[in-house]
């Protein structure tokens, strides 16, 4: 089922970071909302330092961000990487944009319905209690742990292709989201696909964000290594994106489409 509407969507600004796509838009949700009224799917993809400099070097994930419809700077790199080149814009972590999500719908499209995928054992069942709770009105049409076997993977597919939900979190890892949805938007084409990382653990009360003054300070990502040390190893390509993003500045020049 989709929302009705007769506007056609504006096409958010777009940029460039080393050949990769990023959005730029005032009102995510909406326009996410207003492309799903007319028939046409979308994969939500939430760029950060990290993903961008594994893309570098792995061309399937450069090429499934290049194919996805909408990317938002997710990262307080990407915001700094903009500033470096003129262009101020505010991040918009993946889940604040799946949480406006999840209240525009069921504050204004209570008919559409949500499906919750991914995380350990009984995570994305937690995750859609707290939301039923916190959301009388929004419609979940079900949750499937990311843990799984060939044989549930089948019963997955066949469920989201009979259901076909207006909007699908899935939260399986970078870079293993993107790629499950690019593989698998097909089933239902018309949706909203968005990859959410760690938030289906958030919302079950299995992790905390980050407290608001870290993330007015661009600290996130400290508080998050606080959290789960292994990430130390991933965090690396922080500073390295960092110090090319300040060696790019005297030599890249952006392109902004209209």
């Amino acid at each position: 089922m989709t929302v009705q509407n007769s506007l056609t969507p504006a096409v958010p600004q777009q940029v460039s970071i080393w050949g990769l796509p990023l959005h730029l838009h005032g009102d995510a949700p909406s326009w996410l909302l207003a492309t799903q009224a007319q028939h046409q799917g979308c994969h939500v993809i939430t760029l950060n330092a990290e993903m961008i400099m594994l893309a570098q070097n792995v061309p399937e994930l450069a090429g499934v961000i290049q194919e996805a419809e909408l990317v938002i700077p997710d990262g307080s790199g990407v915001t700094f990487y903009l500033w470096l080149h003129g262009i101020s814009s505010e991040r918009l972590p993946g889940i604040e944009l799946a949480e406006s999500l999840l209240h525009k719908i069921a504050t204004d499209y209570p008919s559409l319905g949500v499906f919750f995928y991914g995380g350990g054992p009984g995570i994305a069942e937690e995750a859609a209690q707290y939301w039923q709770k916190t959301l009388a009105n929004l419609n979940i049409l079900g949750t499937h742990c990311g843990y799984h076997g060939p044989e549930d993977e089948a019963q997955l597919k066949a469920t989201l292709a009979d259901l076909q939900p207006a909007l699908i979190l899935v939260a399986l890892g970078v870079p293993r989201q993107e790629y499950w949805i690019a593989a698998n938007r097909h089933l239902c084409p018309e949706a909203i696909w968005i990859g959410v990382g760690g938030s289906l653990d958030i919302w079950a009360g299995n992790k905390n964000r980050a407290p608001r003054w870290l993330r007015d300070n661009h600290l996130e990502w400290l508080y998050r290594l606080y959290q789960e040390p292994w990430r130390w190893r991933r965090m690396l390509a922080l500073p390295k994106f960092a110090w090319r993003a300040v060696k790019s500045r005297f030599f890249w020049a952006h392109e902004v489409s209209p």
